[in-house]
C-alpha cells in the first residue's frame, strides 16, 4: 500500500515539473512579446532604455496586482533587457536581517534581485532593505548589547524588483524606495485570446479561432489561468479528439474540468451556491460562509471571492458577503426583490 502512495507522488510531482515547465517556456522573454498591459509595457520600456543609454542600473521596481497576471514574468524580462543576472527569492523566505544581508553582499555589480510577495518580508529584514536600496550598504552588527559596534558594508549598484499581491501592507518607507511602481490589470478576453494563441503555437497545437476565444473568455481576465486551461484542453484532443482543436471540443474539456462559461470553477459555485441556497443570499460572514463550505477563510478571501466580486456575483457590505440580482441568475434563481442591486 505504501509503495503504492509513493509511486502515486512521484507521478505527480512529474506532472507538477512537467506543468511548471511549459508554464516557464511559455513566458514571453521580451517586452514586445509581452501581450497587455500596454501602458506598463511602454513606461517601463522607457525606464529600462533610459538606463541602458546612461550605462547604469535601472531604478528600483515594484510590480503590483493580483496573482498570474506577469510579474514574475516582467521581472524576467528586465533582467533580459538589462543583459544581467536575476537572483530569485520571496519575502516569506527572508525571516532575518541575517539572511537578507547575505543576499545583498553575495550580488554582483548590476545584478536584479527579485523578491516575489516582498510585503511578507520581516520587518527586521525590510529595515535593512531601506538603506541597501538607498545607499547601497548594509550595516553588519558585531556583538550583542551595549557593546555591539554597526560596521557598514558597501553593496554593488543593484536593481531591486519586489512583486505583491497587497501594496498596502508594503511599509511607506520601502514603498517609497521605489523609483518605478506598476500596477497590473486584470486582461481583457481579447488579450487572452491572443495569450492562447501564442502559447498554442508554442506548444504546436493547431487550434481555432473560436476555441482560442473560448479559453480566453472563461480565464477570469489572467494569463495564467488561461494557458493552464489550455494545457487541460490540448490533453482532452490528444485523448478524445483527432486534429485541430475546435470549439466543440474546447467547450467538452473545459465542462469536463467544471470551468462555467463565465469562468468560475467548482469552488467558484460552491461558494455562491452556498451563500444564496444556505443563507437566502445573505448578508453573511466570511468566516461563516467559509465553514458552510469546508474551505478556510483565506482560501474564500484570496481565491474564490475577489472573481465573484469583480463578477458582479457578490458584494461585500458592513454585516458580510451577499449575493447580487446576477448571482441568482447565473444560478438560474429569481432572486428576492430585497436583493440589493
Amino acid at each position: 500500500m505504501n509503495e503504492e502512495l509513493e509511486a502515486d507522488s512521484v507521478v505527480d510531482a512529474n506532472l507538477h515539473e512537467e506543468d511548471q515547465s511549459v508554464e516557464t517556456a511559455l513566458r514571453p522573454k521580451s517586452i514586445i512579446e509581452f501581450i497587455g498591459q500596454h501602458r506598463v509595457r511602454e513606461q517601463l520600456d522607457l525606464v529600462l532604455s533610459a538606463a541602458r543609454a546612461r550605462g547604469k542600473s535601472a531604478d528600483h521596481l515594484l510590480f503590483s496586482g493580483p496573482p498570474g497576471l506577469g510579474k514574475t514574468t516582467l521581472a524576467n524580462i528586465v533582467a533580459s533587457e538589462m543583459g544581467t543576472p536575476i537572483r530569485i527569492t520571496s519575502g516569506p523566505a527572508i525571516t532575518h536581517a541575517g539572511d537578507l544581508a547575505a543576499v545583498l553582499s553575495s550580488l554582483t555589480d548590476g545584478e536584479i534581485l527579485f523578491i516575489d510577495e516582498i510585503h511578507r518580508i520581516a520587518k527586521p529584514a525590510a529595515e535593512l532593505l531601506y538603506v541597501a536600496m538607498e545607499d547601497f550598504r548594509v550595516d553588519v552588527m558585531i556583538g550583542k548589547g551595549p557593546g555591539a559596534t554597526a560596521i557598514p558594508l558597501q553593496l554593488p549598484q543593484f536593481t531591486l524588483i519586489g512583486a505583491t499581491t497587497r501594496v498596502g501592507l508594503l511599509p511607506n518607507p520601502l514603498r517609497d524606495r521605489f523609483g518605478f511602481t506598476a500596477h497590473l490589470d486584470f486582461y481583457e478576453n481579447e488579450e487572452l485570446s491572443e495569450v492562447v494563441k501564442r502559447s498554442a503555437g508554442l506548444l504546436h497545437l493547431d487550434i481555432s479561432f473560436d476555441a482560442a476565444n473560448e479559453i480566453g473568455r472563461r480565464s477570469r481576465g489572467t494569463p495564467r489561468i488561461a494557458n493552464r486551461l489550455l494545457r487541460r484542453v490540448r490533453d482532452f484532443n490528444e485523448v478524445h479528439g483527432q486534429g485541430s482543436i475546435d470549439l466543440l471540443q474546447t467547450q467538452s474539456a473545459l465542462e469536463l474540468y467544471e470551468v462555467d462559461a463565465v469562468g468560475l470553477d467548482r469552488l467558484d459555485r460552491v461558494v455562491l451556491e452556498a451563500l444564496i441556497t444556505k443563507y437566502k443570499g445573505g448578508p453573511v460572514g466570511v468566516s461563516t460562509l467559509a465553514m458552510a463550505v469546508g474551505e478556510e477563510v483565506g482560501t474564500i478571501e484570496d481565491v474564490a471571492e475577489p472573481f465573484l466580486v469583480r463578477a458582479g456575483f457578490i458584494i461585500r457590505t458592513p454585516r458580510g458577503r451577499q449575493a447580487t440580482p446576477a448571482g441568482w441568475s447565473h444560478l438560474g434563481l429569481i432572486a428576492p426583490e430585497t436583493t440589493v442591486n
